[in-house]
């Protein structure tokens, strides 16, 4: 049997860095860790290939040679799937469809493909293959239970070319303690964490690294600090052995909650173990609004010392952000850019609230009739699928408002120069010929980069600053400083469609 494992095209969004990724000649950030997950569950004689669409382009002779086209997305791929699953059906192929936005949407795709393999891969998968073996495969696979991560296969990263990548991607667990309003991450995955054993990452990097990958690693856990005394006691150590045997090959990322800000041993375990950035969503800094959805994780604390604690620390704080919430007072907008400034928070993404179908959010607004009809599931891109209560054009005003400010270039320079003074990061990682082969651009490109940045664009004057400043006087975080102007770089042309009057 010959799959063909697509992983559908982003749009062109604030996480996709694609504007900035040209620089570094990268492709995408991420690989498709789903899909790479799902293929180690395929029998071992079938024959694979992948197809990112992130990455290459819309091949025809690849869905030829196949039997069955395997697709997983998520659902800001949907336009992108959909196109994927035209051509398939076009060939005669057999499509087989799982993922986040076919779990959510399936009474959407039921006639147009052959089959629907729902929930977690790990338990549909195998019951879809043992039926198709006995030659009685159904039309759709769900479960409402959660695998046991345990019984979870090493991802099958020697399907992909590594060095397309900024970054690689790792899973210890899945679900969230927590359970906010909007979030459709206990729907998908539970409230009760399910991790991983250690030696099962531990076997994940080392495949990583027997293939020759060196650079950032994302854990890509809704919640990485959900089992804290376990992260803690177990985990954390073992990363740290493991990464000063091979001699910091690795540089990690993830995703937290912010009470990550109460236990300093936590923060100090990330960053030896070579962790120098977390996302949290910090949402908003209004409390009416945070206890309206039930964040209440981030309530009764003083969020802009808990942030500047953590970078002090050594990790960079990406911050999450929605307006939009029935309790936003009209100030909000302005609040909002203050708190940002304030705290220093350089990658900020703010995005209008949605309501994704299955959560909380999404029963209650149906309730009350305010519901739109289409989720799209990008909140930067000046839609939603909800009728906000202060107006959608009282919210698209301000949200227009606040992305001039975060994010014009001189206000946007000022911000992270402020950052840069007060972040300690604690650098490992090792730069070394295995390094420089997968990523041989970071340094090749950094003349054009200048150039561009230091003599083309606006706020010269500002980058020049920071530019000696990191390189004489803190080169430590000169690495960061570049990756901000990128950064930088990117969310401007993301949102300039958006905004005629040229602000941004």
């Amino acid at each position: 049997m010959k799959v063909l494992l697509v992983y559908p095209r982003y749009p062109d969004t604030f996480w996709s860095f694609r504007n900035a990724l040209k620089f570094v000649k990268k492709k995408a950030s991420h690989p498709p860790l789903g899909l790479l997950t799902i293929a180690s569950l395929l029998p071992k004689d079938f024959r694979l290939k992948v197809l990112d669409l992130n990455t290459s382009p819309l091949n025809l002779e690849f869905f030829k040679w196949a039997d069955w086209v395997l697709i997983s997305a998520m659902s800001v791929q949907r336009e992108s799937a959909e196109e994927v699953i035209k051509i398939a059906k076009s060939l005669g192929k057999t499509v087989i469809a799982g993922g986040p936005l076919f779990t959510a949407f399936y009474q959407d795709f039921i006639e147009k493909v052959d089959h629907l393999v729902l929930n977690e891969g790990e338990i549909t998968l195998p019951k879809f293959l043992e039926d198709w073996e006995k030659g009685c495969p159904q039309k759709v696979y769900y479960t409402s239970e959660f695998v046991d991560l345990k019984f979870s296969p090493v991802p099958s990263y020697h399907l992909i070319k590594l060095k397309d990548y900024t970054s690689m991607c790792i899973q210890y667990s899945r679900g969230c303690p927590f359970s906010c309003e909007f979030c459709d991450v206990t729907n998908l995955f539970g409230r009760k964490i399910r991790t991983k054993t250690v030696d099962q990452i531990i076997a994940e990097l080392e495949n990583l690294y027997k293939l020759g990958w060196r650079g950032s690693v994302f854990f890509v856990d809704d919640n990485f600090i959900g089992k804290k005394p376990t992260v803690k006691q177990e985990l954390l150590p073992s990363l740290i052995r493991w990464q000063e045997k091979h001699r910091y090959p690795f540089v990690f990322y993830t995703q937290a909650s912010i009470n990550l800000a109460d236990d300093d041993e936590l923060i100090e375990l990330l960053v030896k173990a070579g962790f120098n950035s977390v996302f949290i969503g910090i949402e908003t800094p209004v409390e009416e609004s945070l206890a309206e959805v039930q964040k209440r994780q981030n309530l009764n604390r003083n969020l802009v010392e808990d942030v500047k604690k953590i970078q002090r620390k050594g990790l960079e704080v990406m911050g999450g952000f929605i307006v939009g919430f029935d309790s936003d007072p009209p100030n909000v907008f302005n609040s909002l850019v203050k708190f940002i400034e304030e705290s220093k928070i350089v990658i900020a993404m703010v995005g209008l609230l949605n309501a994704p179908p299955g959560t909380n959010l999404y029963q209650r607004l149906k309730t009350e009739g305010r519901i739109r009809p289409l989720f799209k599931g990008n909140n930067t891109d000046l839609s939603t699928n909800i009728i906000p209560k202060m107006g959608f054009e009282t919210l698209l005003q301000g949200y227009k408002k606040v992305i001039t400010n975060l994010y014009e270039t001189k206000r946007y320079y000022k911000r992270v120069f402020g950052f840069l003074k007060d972040f300690n990061p604690y650098t490992h990682i090792k730069i070394d010929k295995a390094y420089v082969k997968n990523h041989p651009f970071y340094l090749l490109n950094l003349p054009k980069i200048i150039f561009k940045f230091g003599v083309l664009e606006k706020g010269r004057i500002l980058f020049w600053k920071m530019f000696f400043y990191t390189f004489f006087k803190k080169p430590k975080v000169f690495a960061t400083f570049i990756a901000q102007v990128l950064g930088g770089y990117h969310f401007r042309k993301v949102f300039r469609p958006f905004f005629l009057s040229g602000k941004i």
